[in-house]
Formats: C-alpha cells, sequence, structure tokens
C-alpha cells in the first residue's frame, strides 16, 4: 500500500468518523471467512458499516477528525475492526446478539458522543444506553402525562359532582 492510498483510507475513515458521531473498535481475527461474511451482512441489515483497516491509519484518522480520545489509541494493538453507526447502541446490541453464538467480535473500545468507553467490560453499558429516538420518547412521554392526568382527574370529577347534586335533589 503506498503513501496515497493510505492517505485516502485515513480521509474516507476521518470523514465517516465525522458523519456518525459513534465509532465502535472491535477485534474480528482468527474468524472464518463465513462468519466474518455473516457478521457484515448482519452488521449491514442493521444500518452499521464495518471496515478493517491498520491501526496506525485508524489513529491517524482519529486525529485528523479531532477526536481526542487518548484512552482509545492504547486498544489499537493487533486486529482492529471499526464500526460505524448513526444509533450508539446499535452495535453494542449486535455485539452482545452476536457472542451469544461464539465469543468474537471482542469490544475493544468505543467512542459515543465523546465519551470514551474502554475494554469488553463496557458492553452491557453500551447496550443500555438509550437511543436519541428514545430518550426524545421518553421526554414527550413525560411532557403528556401530567395533562393526561389533569383530563383524567376533570372527566372523573364531572361524574362524581352530577352524582352528588343528583343524589341532594332526590332527598331535598
Amino acid at each position: 500500500m503506498n503513501r496515497e492510498e493510505k492517505h485516502e483510507i485515513v480521509q474516507a475513515l476521518s470523514e465517516q468518523i465525522k458523519e456518525y458521531g459513534n465509532f465502535y473498535i472491535t477485534d474480528t481475527a482468527d474468524l472464518t471467512v463465513a462468519k466474518i461474511n455473516t457478521i457484515r451482512r448482519k452488521f449491514f441489515d442493521n444500518g452499521i458499516s464495518i471496515q478493517v483497516a491498520k491501526n496506525s491509519l485508524i489513529r491517524k484518522a482519529m486525529i485528523a477528525a479531532g477526536v481526542d480520545a487518548p484512552e482509545l489509541e492504547g486498544v489499537l494493538k493487533g486486529s482492529s475492526t471499526i464500526l460505524f453507526s448513526t444509533v450508539a447502541n446499535a452495535p453494542a446490541k449486535l455485539i452482545k446478539e452476536l457472542r451469544k453464538t461464539g465469543d468474537k467480535p471482542v469490544l475493544k473500545g468505543a467512542y459515543i458522543d465523546t465519551a470514551v468507553f474502554v475494554g469488553d467490560k463496557q458492553l452491557d453499558a453500551l447496550a443500555s444506553l438509550k437511543s436519541k429516538e428514545e430518550l426524545v420518547g421518553d421526554i414527550i412521554g413525560l411532557l403528556q402525562s401530567p395533562a393526561k392526568n389533569v383530563l383524567s382527574a376533570l372527566q372523573s370529577g364531572g361524574t362524581t359532582i352530577a352524582g352528588l347534586v343528583k343524589t341532594l335533589q332526590e332527598r331535598g
């Protein structure tokens, strides 16, 4: 690979880092071609971009994209696969699903909206993160809840008052 090809790869990776804002670095070494193709297909079906690159090129792309994460530079050893997704927790959920059938891919590290997660032990925390859409839905639900409570109280209160008036009228 000559210098121009490396520069193109670094540029493409840094553009993806900027575009997606979230990326995971995993280890998929020692997997068969059939297993890697299955993994690639599952990631593609879930809207996750996957790319294998040299650690030095990933490091240069992170610097070019303005990612300040020295912790992630420490995990760039051995074979590295980088995953890009607009949904922060989607790769973690898919990795957990894939790990039910084998021990790979192994999470080396992740960069989620300026937060850095290092090590495979962080997989559960990443999978439990809420996506932007889930957070917006929760906020809308919380905002609608008080209005619904007021409306239901007014509706149920109206029948109670009408019942009291009717009872007092019958006594009268």
